[in-house]
This record gives C-alpha cells, structure tokens and sequence, in this order.
C-alpha cells in the first residue's frame, strides 16, 4: 500500500493535503458496475489518464440485503475496491450517501428500510435515522479498521454524506422537517472522526464544516456555500444513463474539455467525472423504472473496460495542461478581464507563477490560438466493433448447444400463494424480492351474462402503476402493455378476450423493470395493479368489476424457487424442436469460453424480454424488444452551445440495448451454462457471442494544432520546430501497427474509417508513414512542411492517419 497523507482539511481555495494546497482530478467508479478482476486495468487507465482521485458511492442495499446481516464479497468488496485505488497511488472519495440515486434500483436503500414501523425516509425521523447512522457508522468502521482515512496514512481523503438533497425542491418537499435532517446528517457524519473532510452535493445550506458541492454538465458558475470552504465538482456528466425504449445519449469531448477548462478557469480546484467509467447494472441492480442494463454512460472508460477514443485522450491532454499551472492556481484567486464579447481571461499569478486561461464562450466561432484548446483534439481514435462468433460448432467456442426448456406456469404454482380481497400494490407485496408478482382469480360467469348472449366483444380493462403487464384467459396469453417512461410508468390495458360460459381463469403478471431511484418521497411510488380490473361487453355496455374479489397472489417464478437459474435441476427437457416466440420459458444451453481475451458481450437478437444468468451469475434484464423512438438522433453533434441529455442522440429506431456484458471472468474454459427466463416470446437459437475487436487506430492533427503538452517546458529545440504531433498507438499490450490503411498530407476529409483525400495532398505521406510507424506499438509523426514537403504553400495543411494493429 503506497503511504498517503497524514492530514487532509480545506481552505476557500482548494483541498489540503499535508499543509499543501491542490488541484486533483478525479473520475466515478462504482465497485459493484465492473468485476474484481476488472478493477486493477480500471484503476491504471484511470491514472494514465490523468487522474488523482478515484470517487464510488457505497450501495446499502447489496451491502445489507438482510438487516444486520451484511455482505461485502466478490462485486461488493469495497475493501478490496479501495486498496486497489491505494495500490495504484490514486486517492479516494467515498460517497456514502447512503442515499445514492445513482440509477440504482431503490437508490441504493434496502427495500426492508420500507416496512420498519414509522419510517419515514430522508428527513427528521427518529426510525429512518437510527438506520441511516447504524450502516453509515458501519462503513466507517470498516474503512477505519483498515487504516484506509488519509488521516492513518489510507488513500481516502473525503467522504460524502446524503446526496442532492437540496436540488429540485427535494429539501423543501419535506416541510419543517428538511433543514433539521440536513442538520443532523452533518452532525452525525462529523462525529464518526474520520479525520477527513466531509461533502454534501447540491445542499447550498449545508453547515459548516461540511462543503458544498456541485454536479452538473456546467459548474464554472457555482458558489460556495460559504468564504471558508473550495469550489468543488463532484459529477461533471460525461454523458447520460440509458433507458430501455430510449435513444442512447453521448456528449462531444470538446464540450467537456471546455466545461472543465471552465470551471478551473473561475476558480475551481476539485473536479469528478461521473462516469469514468460506468459499467453494467448486473442482476437487478438498475433503478428506474426501465433503466437498461448497460450504464455506460459514454464514459472515457466504456461499459467494458477499454479506453473510448478520442474523450480519453483528450481529456488526458487537458489533465496535464490543467497541472502545469498547478502552483499558480492553488496561490491565489483568478483576476477575471472581459475581452470582448464573449471572450474571457483569467490569470492566476504569484511571484514567478503565471497561468492564463481564455475563454470563448460564443457559440459560432473558435477563438484565440492557444497552447491548450478544448475545441482541437489531439488525440488517438479509434473504431472497433463487436464481432459476432461463429454458430456452429468450431475450436474457438463461444457456440451455444444442448439446448433445453421449461414451461413457467401460468399463474398461480406455490405453496407461498395467498388471497387477499381486493388488489395489493406490488412493492409492498413483493418487498421487490422479484420482478415478478401474480395476480389470479377464477370468475363464474354465468350463460345469461348479456355478452355472452348476443355476441358482443368483450374486453378486459385493467389499469396499473406500472411497469409491464401480461394477461393471460384461461392460460393463453391475450395481451400486453408497459409504461411509457420513467415519469409515466402506469399501464392501461383494454384488449378483447374470448369469455366462455362457467369457470374462467383470469391471471395477471405485473411486472416491475427497477425501482424508483430519484425525487422526493421516491419510496411511495408504487407498482402493480390496482385497478380498475373489469370486463366490458360494448355492444350493450354491462361491465363487471372484478377489483374487489377475492384474488390469489405469488411472489416471483416457479422457476426460481426451483433453482433453475443455476442450470440444476431434473425438469429440463431437451425436444428435437425447442418451443419458441412463446410466453413464459425457461431457456438453457452449454457454451464453451470464446477464444482470447478481449472483452465479451451477448447478442440478443430474437428474444423478447427477461433475465439471463452466466453460471449461475445475473448478467441483468434483457429487453431487446424495447426499441428507440425514430426521431431526434445526428451523427454529428456541434458542441458549441450548451449542452443537455436530449441534446445528441444515436441509435433511433433500434433496440435500446442488444448487446448484454458477459464478463470473461465469470467464465470456464468449457462447460459454461446459459440460462434464460423469456416473458413475453423469443427464439433463443438466434442468440450469439460477439467479442469487441478494434477495426482501426486513427489519427488527424493539423499545423494549426498546439504542440504537444510534454514539449511545453522542453528543451528539444529539434521537436519543438517539428510542430505538432501525429501519435498512433496499438490498445493492446501485445500489438504492433501492422499496416497503414490511409495517410494523407494537404487537405483530407472525412472521419476515421472513411478518411479520403483532399484537392491539396503531398505525394510522400503513405510512405513517410509506414517507415516511421508499422512494426511499432507506437509512433509519432511531426505535422509539418520539413516532413512531408509543401503541397500547396500558404494553405493550413493537416495529417490524417488510419492503422490496422494486429
């Protein structure tokens, strides 16, 4: 473990860590989102990077699914996830919330918080808080017991307490009983003498000594909550979370550069990305409702692991541009001059210290020529695809086979089934043990029921909070409906069903895709049925309400209580024609381990909607049905302007979510078991492997680009007259570049993978390249007319790079 500081406090300008100030970047990872055997790469990209300081929230409902009956193993290691971070030489913030959001489900409370007798959640409650101090004094015990506070020599030199309580009306929601919650989370937090300062995100009247934060897309114009404590950025969005039956949002690097370059600029010191990397929402973990499984959030490190190009290395640059003024930045607060319309400068200065940002904040033209500018990026791209495996049987596996199935009854199968009158909200029902919860009742009717006499339609109407719901008459599937989005998650269904004379057997599936996460009183916002539930005959309009009778409920699948989701069990049947696009299957296959290392994910094309299971292990719900409305998406985003999450979409049309993470480490060489429950209907033998491959590494840089930041305080005088600087790197330790598909110098167009000359283009680019770059991990090209020659004088000439590495 490297040996941290001894003595972390603050003062207006910044953190300070044994008696020195600081400027420190820092990037969000959640523990649980990523595997253990993920997290070391994680962590050394994220220092590679740039970064000083890792930030996690701490999610008390994996942590304590049982009161006092706790669990921090495999995904949940905090531990672990920390010393990793420590090893690695980085700090740490920890986010203990215990209130997360975080697009987790519940955000983040334990569902048996829920059902403790007066609770009331998030404000001046003696149950809620007793709670709340129980499992916060619990963390910081076991931090402490570690000696992981900066203050025993750890890597942790800030926590946070509560989270965006004071944002959107939220405190003021609570009445009287808003400020003096406030009041005594900051209290009890200080009283656990951490040794390190304490945060609250978004609370402007946070009480002293605790220091406000800001998140945010923009935070350069924050203030403080007080003269004494630093501006601080706790979430700077990198993009935005995704929602089954939503388009997938990203943010433009440049827009994010800027809004960092910003934010230190006027006078910031401490800034977070949330994501840096954002992961997967494994199991049931992702909140909601209709929060997808991929919470990859657009992040310089993405859903698996590998480094986005170019928001990695741009940002990488920006890092040490931001550094290199450090000493200046931390010794005294900026002097702010207008320019001119829209132009900004800052100067920090001290003694020999000087440092200088410009600010354009137009939105039409780029400004001043600069050493650093978030607009131009230097950097590295790349394009790489998932490639889908082979589905027959070969050497290099990843082939699903020895298919088999079970039926799912419909409706009622327990022995834990009971009957109440009338109709039970879901959540409390459930106490969100499963997505799933039944709703059955048999109903008589009799030969001279109007509809049946003369011929009339009849209709089955049900309304519900919500999220999805099934209908089944006499064990047939007769309809389905689902919620629109995450603000309006009720369902109505009216669909036309065959009705016979006597005993009819009608069985509701409410089902529910993650718990509210956000928003005042989130606990309250019930799921499920409860009503009406009637059957109309419209031609004479007799209607029969069945909501106050006597209904039959069950908890969760058959197919759980019977453990199918290991793949055990004696009930599967193995047909010469698998039953499919049928409602209510259980699904298995055996599959060996695809061949290599690189990251894995499954395509889910052909199936409906459901849960998948690894071995044994929840890769999440899958919902490739759920497709993205039409309109809204570009292909390319302007980042001038400001930005917001609706502002640049892609993906309209398709499904949401296709490909689900199959992490590498929760695989066998051989033997590995598929398991699937399948609500709705699909064709399992359309499923298939896909391993993510990197297609092209490209590069473009111009004459106009500023030199590299390491040449800065260079004394190459040789490299500095080269100019700027091409550079082209291989993502894989054990690659080299293997072939130049495109180089041109003069004028080219277009974007990496469909690079093409320009009218002004120098003869000598393609083979200047190869020499200098193929059978190298890495090469670096000057950018300018003693290298390439001047194909068109006086014009400002640009190199464009694509390389295949193998």
């Amino acid at each position: 473990m490297t040996s941290f500081a001894a003595k972390v406090t603050y003062d207006h300008r910044a953190l300070v860590i044994d008696g020195k100030r600081r400027v420190l970047i820092s990037g969000s990872i959640h523990y649980p989102r990523s595997t253990p055997d993920m997290w070391p790469d994680l962590i050394q990209k994220s220092k590679d990077g740039g970064l000083d300081v890792i930030e996690t929230y701490v999610f008390w409902n994996i942590h304590e699914p049982v009161r006092n009956q706790y669990d921090f193993e495999g995904r949940k290691d905090l531990i672990n996830f920390v010393k990793l971070v420590g090893k690695a030489g980085l700090y740490v913030h920890i986010r203990i919330g215990p209130y997360v959001c975080a697009e987790w489900n519940y955000g983040g409370f334990p569902l048996w918080l829920h059902f403790i007798p007066g609770v009331e959640f998030r404000t001046d409650n003696e149950p809620f808080k007793a709670e709340m101090k129980r499992f916060t004094a619990k963390v910081v015990d076991m931090i402490k017991q570690e000696n992981l506070y900066a203050s025993q020599g750890g890597p942790v030199i800030l926590s946070q307490i509560e989270n965006e309580y004071g944002n959107g009306g939220i405190e003021s929601s609570y009445g009287p009983h808003g400020k003096p919650y406030v009041n005594w989370a900051a209290s009890m937090a200080t009283s656990l003498n951490t040794g390190v300062p304490w945060v609250m995100c978004q609370q402007p009247d946070a009480p002293a000594p605790i220091i406000n934060t800001c998140n945010g897309f923009y935070c350069d114009q924050f203030k403080q909550n007080s003269d004494l404590t630093p501006k601080m950025w706790t979430e700077n969005w990198t993009g935005w979370f995704l929602s089954f039956g939503g388009t997938v949002p990203y943010r433009p690097v440049e827009d994010i550069a800027f809004a960092v370059a910003r934010f230190f600029q006027r006078g910031g010191t401490f800034q977070n990305y949330y994501m840096y990397h954002g992961g997967t929402n494994f199991g049931r973990t992702s909140g909601g409702p209709f929060i997808a499984t991929s919470y990859d959030y657009d992040a310089p490190l993405d859903e698996y692991g590998l480094i986005r190009q170019p928001k990695w290395g741009h940002l990488k640059d920006l890092h040490k541009a931001i550094k290199l003024c450090e000493a200046a930045m931390v010794a005294t607060d900026p002097t702010i001059t207008s320019l001119g319309s829209n132009i900004e400068a800052s100067v920090y200065k001290t003694g020999s210290q000087c440092a200088a940002f410009l600010a354009n904040i137009g939105t039409q033209t780029d400004a001043a020529n600069v050493a650093f500018n978030t607009a131009k990026i230097n950097s590295v791209s790349t394009i790489s695809k998932f490639v889908t495996q082979s589905s027959e049987a070969d050497a290099s596996g990843g082939s699903l086979s020895g298919w088999a199935s079970v039926n799912e009854p419909v409706g009622i199968s327990s022995d834990n089934a009971f009957t109440k009158t009338g109709l039970l909200e879901q959540i409390n029902t459930t106490a969100d043990k499963s997505d799933y919860l039944w709703y059955s009742l048999s109903v008589n009717v009799k030969n001279d029921e109007p509809f049946l006499q003369d011929g009339s339609e009849t209709v089955l109407h049900v309304e519900s909070l919500g999220h999805v719901l099934h209908a089944f008459i006499n064990g047939k599937l007769s309809g389905s409906g689902k919620g629109k989005d995450s603000g309006n998650s009720k369902v109505t269904i009216e669909i036309p069903v065959t009705i016979v004379p006597g005993e009819n057997k009608i069985d509701l599936l409410s089902v529910t895709v993650g718990l509210q996460n956000y928003g005042a009183f989130f606990d309250q916002k019930g799921a499920g049925i409860t009503g009406p539930v009637q059957l109309k005959g419209f031609k004479n309009g007799s209607t029969i309400d069945l909501s106050s009778k006597q209904w039959t409920y069950q908890v969760g699948l058959k197919g759980d209580e019977l453990g199918l989701t290991n793949g055990g069990s004696s009930l599967w049947k193995s047909q010469s024609a698998l039953p499919t696009n049928q409602p209510l299957i259980w699904y298995k296959a055996n599959f060996d381990a695809p061949a290599g290392d690189t990251p894995l994910s499954m395509d889910f094309t052909g199936m409906g909607k459901g849960e998948a299971w690894v071995n044994g292990q929840s890769i999440g719900r899958f919902w490739p049905t759920s497709t993205a409305p039409n309109g809204g998406c570009t292909d390319s985003c302007n980042y001038r302007g400001s930005y917001n999450a609706d502002k640049c979409l892609k993906n309209c049309g398709k499904p949401s979510q296709l490909l689900y993470h199959v992490p590498r480490s929760w695989l066998k060489s051989s033997g590995n078991v598929l398991v699937l429950f399948e609500e709705m209907g699909g064709n399992p033998t359309k499923l298939s492997f896909a391993t993510r491959e990197i297609q092209s590494v490209c590069s473009r840089v111009s004459e106009a680009h500023p030199l590299p930041i390491d040449m800065w305080d260079s004394e190459d005088d040789a490299r500095k007259k080269a100019g700027p600087t091409l550079s082209l790197e291989c993502p894989h330790p054990n690659q080299v570049i293997s072939s130049i598909k495109f180089a041109s110098f003069g004028t080219p167009q277009g974007t990496c993978g469909s690079f093409s000359h320009g009218r002004c283009r120098s003869g000598d680019a393609l083979s200047v390249v190869k020499k200098v770059c193929i059978g190298s991990k890495k090469c670096n090209l000057g950018v300018s007319i003693n290298v390439f020659g001047d194909p068109c004088i006086g014009v400002t000439k640009s190199l464009a790079v694509e390389a295949s590495c193998t």
